[in-house]
């Protein structure tokens, strides 16, 4: 592992995605435990992404266009669904009282892994990452591609996590503002929404 793998990666896990939006809502709206859960479901999100491209499979969802759009579309219609859901309240982003009890761990993490599985952009991504660090006298590359994806999951589990927490510090402000409430929840579902759309338009 080089210096320059750890800085591309982190710069990479920092730019905003679903995953960092969904880490950033449910630490606002859940508080500090909650967005570690969302943390660890995105970092799990990208397991299969992952495996998938070590073993090489994505490059059938690079060549199969049918694979790829039904994969692109589930997608899109999820990040819909969430759009829709913050923008009712609801989807596990409530604010009250019963709404944050109801919001289960499990509920948390299956959100966001669903968040970052159905992106098929991921596996490419991953097919064309992780090989470019892959010294060519290598004994084993399977092995050092698996050191790599461990040490990026490591990394975006602590990014997301710090996201999260920083949320999670500023809520006891924004909770008791009700137009910044109502600003955030609007700019989080138009925020959904847009990445699904461009992702509904994105080629491969």
């Amino acid at each position: 592992m080089s210096l320059d793998y750890l800085l591309t990666s982190l710069v990479v896990i920092l730019l905003p995605g679903t995953g960092v939006l969904y880490t950033l809502a449910v630490g606002v709206h859940a508080g500090a435990r909650a967005s570690l859960f969302a943390a660890l479901g995105c970092t799990l999100g990208i397991v299969p992404h992952i495996a998938v491209g070590i073993l090489g499979l994505s490059a059938l969802l690079h060549a199969s266009a049918l694979v790829f759009s039904i994969v692109r579309f589930a997608g899109v219609a999820y990040l819909l669904y969430m759009a829709v859901m913050v923008l009712r309240g609801g989807g596990g982003l409530e604010i009250d009282a019963q709404a944050r009890a109801a919001l289960r761990p499990i509920r948390i993490v299956g959100t966001a892994i669903l968040l970052n599985l159905l992106n098929p952009k991921l596996t490419l991504f991953f097919l064309s990452f992780l090989p470019q660090f892959i010294r060519p006298d290598t004994v084993s590359p399977t092995r050092d591609l698996m050191g790599l994806a461990a040490i990026f999951m490591g990394l975006t589990f602590l990014v997301f996590a710090l996201y999260g927490l920083f949320a999670s510090a500023a809520r006891s402000a924004i909770l008791t503002r009700p137009a910044i409430m109502l600003w955030l929840r609007r700019s989080f579902a138009a925020a959904f929404a847009a990445m699904g759309l461009r992702l509904a338009f994105e080629s491969r």
